[in-house]
């Protein structure tokens, strides 16, 4: 497979633009001339190896921030929405997308928006919605979506709330201990519920209430989001203001989210969990048993690892409902879901539902020729009763293959037979693989085919794949 050249334009002027130095120092302290800095920071040039270095030895810059960030995303945003009827064909081709991204990224993000827009206008017409013909109704992001976005493009890490819900956990005393103790210190009681929720909190009584059905690690992790709300809040109003979200709802929603990601990182704090993630190969039941955590939770903060300087194996997260529909996602791989609706169903994690309990591994490759090692599992949670309700999940982990070894998981696989790996995709609208057997709708990008003498597997043929 050919070296991909390293385009790194945006980053490196963030890093100039951060360090307060001219083109003219910046280039003298890299040991290259100012034309060809200017080159590279318009990404006429890839970086070269001994800037990487450099970057490396003058500012102490983790070089793989380079590769990693907004633009794989907004590649895969970008060619998704673009694959949209709306828009003329053909469709950008993916290095003009890595281009805008790199280069552009303010209007990329403008594009996304707009056709977000697009997209909710023309859906609410579709289905007749109610606020057609209320004035008072105006059409933007919806705050779930936006919020949802922001942690995308912050490669789900957050620094400063991670670092002080890993200073809340340090100290000599357990996690329980400490949680009891600033729960007594703001006189706080609390009571065990059958009422059907989680928790539940009386800022007038001081009265913090908890399922009885809900697992322990739950229960810690909803006293830790509420903490996080006593405590933290000034650190949490601070980053939303950061965010500046359109509205109060995903302000709102946004702060729900932080207190969780507060709760998570305490649960597992950063360096402590990345030590035993690593001593034990990323063994989730392990790093679960130690630290009093969930499965899931396991799960999606070893996706969170994006720490600079003590970065873990970076690996996409996943959950589905038995619809397909991905209910949280991340990515810090070149690996993106779709924003728009179901997964590929060649993927594992649609198949975790039919062994509960049990660990399915998956070796797949995506039709830009990376491959992935991937990780799924049930996660459904029982309501507590024979009439009540069982939430059925799934959840999806995986990583690159060049990182496959660091997992016990994938201990007696055969990671460089090209054979053992399953041709999956993203989504059926923006996969090019002309001969899936599993296709649910045409690749939005390609021209259809059809014969009505022949039948395939398939209604209709496609024409060639479009992934340059």
């Amino acid at each position: 497979m050919a070296v991909q050249k390293l385009y790194a334009g945006a980053k490196l002027r963030e890093i100039r633009v951060r360090m307060e130095l001219t083109q003219k120092e910046f280039a003298a302290r890299l040991g290259v001339s100012l034309p060809y800095l200017n080159q590279m920071e318009n990404n006429n040039r890839p970086v070269s190896t001994a800037v990487v270095l450099a970057l490396a030895r003058e500012f102490g810059t983790d070089v793989t921030e380079l590769s990693t960030g907004d633009s794989e995303r907004m590649v895969t945003d970008l060619r998704e929405a673009l694959a949209d009827p709306v828009f003329p064909a053909p469709a950008p081709s993916a290095a003009d997308l890595r281009l805008v991204a790199s280069n552009a990224p303010g209007v990329a993000r403008a594009l996304l928006a707009l056709h977000r827009a697009y997209r909710q206008t023309h859906e609410r017409l579709a289905s007749l919605d109610e606020a057609l013909g209320r004035e008072d109704r105006v059409l933007r992001a919806s705050p779930w979506e936006e919020v949802r976005d922001f942690f995308h493009y912050c490669d789900n890490y957050l620094d400063a709330v991670d670092r002080a819900a890993e200073h809340f956990a340090s100290g000599p005393d357990t996690l329980d201990t400490k949680i009891a103790r600033l729960l007594e210190r703001r006189g706080v009681v609390m009571q065990a519920t059958d009422a059907p929720v989680l928790r539940s909190y009386d800022p007038q009584r001081r009265i913090l209430k908890l399922s009885d059905k809900a697992s322990s690690a739950t229960r810690r992790f909803q006293m830790l989001h509420q903490l996080a709300l006593l405590t933290q809040n000034d650190l949490l109003e601070a980053t939303l203001d950061l965010a500046r979200f359109q509205s109060d709802e995903a302000r709102s929603i946004a702060k729900i989210g932080l207190a969780n990601y507060f709760a998570g990182a305490a649960l597992l704090p950063y360096r402590a969990f990345l030590s035993a993630a690593q001593e034990s190969r990323h063994d989730l039941e392990i790093l679960a048993d130690r630290f009093g955590a969930s499965i899931e939770q396991v799960a999606h903060r070893l996706s969170t690892l994006q720490r600079p300087g003590a970065k873990g194996v970076p690996f996409w997260f996943v959950r589905v409902d038995q619809a397909g529909t991905i209910t949280k996602r991340h990515s810090a791989t070149r690996l993106q879901f779709a924003r728009y609706g179901g997964a590929c169903p060649l993927w594992n994690v649609h198949r975790a539902f039919e062994t509960p309990g049990r660990f399915l591994r998956q070796l797949a490759e995506t039709p830009d020729g990376v491959r992935y090692f991937s990780l799924a599992r049930d996660v459904s949670k029982p309501g507590g009763s024979f009439r009540a309700p069982v939430r059925r999940y799934a959840i999806g982990l995986g990583c690159e293959i060049r990182h496959a070894e660091a997992l016990t998981y994938a201990d007696d696989m055969d990671l460089t037979n090209p054979q053992a790996f399953e041709p999956i995709g993203i989504s059926c609208r923006i996969c090019a693989r002309p001969d899936c057997h599993q296709r649910s709708v045409p690749p939005l990008e390609q021209e259809l085919r059809v014969d009505h003498d022949t039948r395939g597997i398939l209604p209709y043929g496609i024409a060639g794949p479009s992934l340059s």
